[in-house]
């Protein structure tokens, strides 16, 4: 898929966030678009992801999992644009409320925004989906801790920057 970077100008901050994080890694989890509003990001369907055999249905972890990486990834972005800098924000709380089991065979969408930032507690919402984000499987609500630019490690920031060592 061809992004804007016009209208997803974080894009390539978040999929290389991602890209760090060796769960995210496994889930095969792919950031399609960027902002400094929101995340949306794809989990593929994959039968290793299922939580009752009997059924199909990813499990309800898989779900936790794309929806905590969703606002995470919001946050990084939220923090970059405002900031123009990187921020450990490891999950504080995150509260997530299952509306109904997700479709075998379906990919599963985590959308997030970043709506506040105090100085240093990050809050975003999110909502997890496969057809129409009006029609979600789960709704989320988290709060991320803001840790000092100081503290990201140098190859970290290199590789969320794209910087070659």
């Amino acid at each position: 898929m061809k992004i804007n970077p016009e209208f997803f100008p974080l894009t390539d901050l978040a999929t290389r966030f991602v890209g760090q994080l060796a769960q995210c890694r496994r889930l095969k989890l792919g950031v399609l678009e960027a902002s400094e509003h929101h995340v949306l990001i794809e989990l593929p369907y994959s039968t290793e992801l299922i939580g009752y055999p009997e059924t199909g249905v990813i499990h309800g972890g898989v779900i936790t999992t794309l929806m905590d990486t969703a606002c995470g990834s919001a946050v990084v972005c939220s923090i970059f644009d405002k900031y123009k800098s990187l921020e450990l924000s490891p999950t504080l709380d995150l509260r997530v409320d299952y509306m109904k089991p997700a479709e075998p065979n379906k990919s599963v969408f985590g959308f997030a925004e970043c709506y506040r930032l105090s100085s240093s507690v990050a809050f975003t919402r999110a909502i997890a989906y496969q057809d129409s984000i009006d029609d979600p499987i789960a709704h989320a609500v988290g709060s991320f801790m803001r840790i000092s630019p100081e503290m990201v490690g140098e190859t970290f920031r290199r590789a969320l920057m794209g910087e070659s060592e």
